[in-house]
């Protein structure tokens, strides 16, 4: 091989971050190189990661492995110790050319491949200019990093720091030059979105950043938020819901779990009635909306009651895109000194949640069906709802905006026909 190749784990972040890693690399004159962006989520992330990068040596026997991403931050003696790895970059090494500039020699000891730092001393998220998003034709743009919250369960805030926020005009630059490339859609990421600007002078919230946004780029066709926290959600983000056509009728919230001593052993900062309100409102603002949700089955000491209370939790706030993870004990975390549950449960409760998952979004498909949608088609033969629904689009022209008619589905994708021309 040639050049750079990035292998992505994970979240949206890391997709963003991903093609700032790559240009990064290649401004360092870095050749025959495959980076590994890993995530640390789940113990299933961190295997997954293991076993790309060992396959990734079987193909490519002379090139140069670099690791990194949260779980090369967080366990980075492990990759270190991986003889099929040639560095271990931390997650902020990974953004700077000089990072690439100074790898170790082949060959070296797993202590010699350390280029990691201590990210809680990181006070600042500094701006990132990216002028394309490989592969994707929505623009991910970052806005704020790391976390001040300690949930129990979460490593996540010790790969990526404590909360810092990009200032708003590097962010309306990045937009604008997005924008200006063709990019219809642009999605806000960051690690808790909605934390941004509480580190910024002035204090603006995401739901400020996302009204700039939209006024002073009128190119955005579409404005999309990544994953939000509904309970730090303020009247400017509410403002968005109902009135601004372009920010996209579709939310996915953090919720974890809808029991509400769960949440707090979770150490989780909402209730279930909290988090019910929340959808009510917006629902009653955009009755189109749609929501995701992040919930965790099998949480310790979690009973069959708590969990018939998350159960019932996603199906009373309909959520139509439902991602369930079974609970993972992250090594160094609260959580993981609880009494923990079987595996086998832990893993039949994910599979019921699922199970109900699928059954709303079914549901959702069927609502949809006759109702006129704006959709933007992708690069593989898929196309997005503005809340986000995905419809079978074959031989339709990546990066249109279309409105079509729902005329059915199956039971995965819509099914649509054009009835006017690209928007």
């Amino acid at each position: 091989m040639s050049g750079v190749e990035v292998i992505t784990f994970g979240c949206r972040l890391n997709t963003y971050e991903s093609e700032v890693m790559k240009g990064e690399a290649e401004k360092a004159g870095l050749n025959n190189a495959v980076l590994v962006n890993t995530c640390a989520v789940t113990g299933e992330a961190v295997r997954q990661a293991r076993q790309a990068i060992r396959r990734v040596r079987r193909e490519n026997p002379h090139a140069r492995i670099i690791v990194t991403g949260c779980a090369a931050q967080t366990e980075a003696d492990v990759f270190a110790a991986m003889p099929e790895v040639d560095a271990v970059l931390g997650n902020e090494e990974k953004l700077k050319a000089t990072s690439y500039r100074a790898l170790p020699d082949f060959g070296v000891s797993a202590e010699e491949k350390l280029r990691v730092n201590d990210i809680m001393s990181v006070r600042a998220t500094a701006p990132q200019m990216i002028r394309h998003i490989d592969g994707h034709v929505r623009a991910f743009i970052q806005v704020q990093n790391g976390c001040d919250h300690r949930c129990t369960f979460c490593i996540i805030p010790y790969g990526r720091g404590n909360s810092r926020s990009v200032p708003m005009g590097a962010v309306v630059d990045q937009a604008r030059q997005l924008a200006e490339a063709g990019y219809c859609e642009i999605v806000l990421t960051g690690v808790d979105a909605t934390s941004y600007g509480a580190d910024l002078p002035g204090q603006p919230s995401l739901g400020q950043l996302a009204k700039t946004l939209l006024k002073q780029i009128p190119d955005i066709k579409r404005l999309r938020l990544s994953s939000i926290d509904g309970i730090e959600a303020d009247h400017h983000l509410f403002d968005l819901i109902a009135d601004e056509a372009r920010f996209m009728p579709h939310l996915h919230l953090s919720l974890q779990h809808g029991d509400d001593m769960i949440l707090k052993r979770m150490k989780r900062r909402h209730s279930r009635a909290d988090a019910l309100d929340f959808v009510e409102k917006a629902r009653a603002l955009r009755p189109q909306m749609s929501f995701g949700a992040d919930m965790i089955a099998g949480f310790p000491t979690e009973t069959e009651e708590m969990f018939a209370n998350a159960v019932r939790l996603a199906q009373e706030a309909e959520i139509a895109h439902l991602h369930v993870f079974p609970y993972s004990p992250r090594p160094g975390t609260p959580a993981a000194r609880m009494p923990q549950l079987d595996r086998s449960a832990i893993k039949e409760r994910a599979g019921r949640l699922r199970s109900a998952g699928q059954q709303l979004y079914q549901s959702h498909l069927d609502k949809m069906v006759g109702t006129e949608q704006v959709v933007l088609v992708e690069n593989n033969g898929l196309a997005h709802t503005e809340n986000f629904t995905l419809a079978a689009a074959p031989g339709l022209k990546p990066r249109s905006l279309l409105t079509v008619r729902i005329t059915g589905h199956d039971g995965m994708h819509l099914a649509m026909q054009p009835v006017a021309k690209a928007a």
